[in-house]
């Protein structure tokens, strides 16, 4: 019971919180803000994937060049 009322209140100072600093308003700046982070992050995403694949790439050219040099030893 002790916890119920204890939630309540926690709840009731939540909400006064949230009324006393701008209530609607400062949750729509705040999320404007989000979404920018959000824009800003999905191009960051983007690029970590593009060079990803182009390292992976890289990777790849060597060391099937290492096998080809390797297997041409081994036949000489």
């Amino acid at each position: 019971m002790i916890k119920f009322l204890f939630g309540v209140m926690v709840g009731i100072l939540i909400f006064f919180f949230f009324l006393w600093f701008g209530g609607g308003k400062t949750v729509k700046k705040f999320g404007e803000g989000l979404t920018d982070t959000g824009k800003k992050m999905e191009v960051l995403e983007e690029t970590v994937r593009k060079e990803k694949d182009e390292v992976k790439n890289e990777l790849k050219k060597k060391i099937l060049k290492e096998e080809k040099g390797s297997k041409k030893e081994i036949s000489k």
